[in-house]
């Protein structure tokens, strides 16, 4: 199994996201914003946090328009799997594979701890490996985590099942307390919270490891 992690000028959780994927048994290639191809036979794309072009516009704005995004935008279209973590999950947004925005936490503060996320659905290739309803400790780090669209847009993820996460203590203000969201075919997550930071017993935490465990399995299958 191959996973390419994206990188852009300003990213600083690439190496965190591709230390997940490769201790979950994955091979992976970075891959540069100005690069106009993804390498061949790839089955996940891994668009990881930290401040792309240093968030100046909108964060995730200036990623989106990178040549290697619109190679992601085709890849997920042909069907392929995408995980955004993050400023990831700010990128997915801004190119519209996934809906909504994020926008500027509620409390105007930058957040960075460990928090319980509540699993909202388990049939997906990336919560597999948890329970519906189970809660989970996993770190964030975010200025602009807050999670808004409109209420038809809203209703249409919750009668979908497209939520995958939420906070079990709203710590930015996301509407319906939504941290992490699926594409409409479940191939592509975007979570605000960092599962990459809980894979390893030196983090103190290993409830992200699951996520990239059974993710592989899955992608195996496929």
């Amino acid at each position: 199994m191959k996973a390419a992690v994206i990188v852009f000028p300003g990213s600083n959780c690439d190496r965190d996201l591709a230390e997940g994927f490769r201790k979950a048994g994955l091979d992976v290639q970075m891959v540069w914003h100005k690069d106009t191809a993804l390498p061949s036979d790839i089955d996940i794309v891994g668009i990881p946090g930290g401040f792309s072009f240093g968030d100046y516009l909108r964060c995730g704005a200036i990623a989106a328009n990178s040549p290697i995004c619109r190679e992601v935008k085709a890849h997920v279209e042909r069907g392929g799997y995408a995980l955004g973590i993050c400023n990831g999950f700010q990128v997915l947004t801004e190119t519209k594979i996934l809906p909504g925005a994020l926008l500027r936490n509620g409390g105007l503060k930058y957040i960075c701890r460990t928090i319980g996320l509540s699993v909202a659905e388990s049939q997906s290739i990336f919560t597999r490996g948890y329970e519906a309803g189970e809660t989970i400790r996993i770190p964030i780090a975010h200025h602009d985590g807050n999670f808004t669209a409109d209420a038809e847009t809203l209703d249409m993820l919750e009668a979908e099942g497209r939520v995958a996460f939420r906070y079990t203590d709203n710590p930015n203000g996301s509407d319906r307390d939504i941290a992490g969201i699926l594409s409409s075919n479940r191939r592509v997550l975007g979570m605000m919270p960092h599962p990459e930071r809980a894979c390893d017993p030196a983090q103190g935490n290993e409830d992200g490891a699951r996520l990239f465990a059974h993710l592989t399995a899955a992608l195996a299958e496929a």
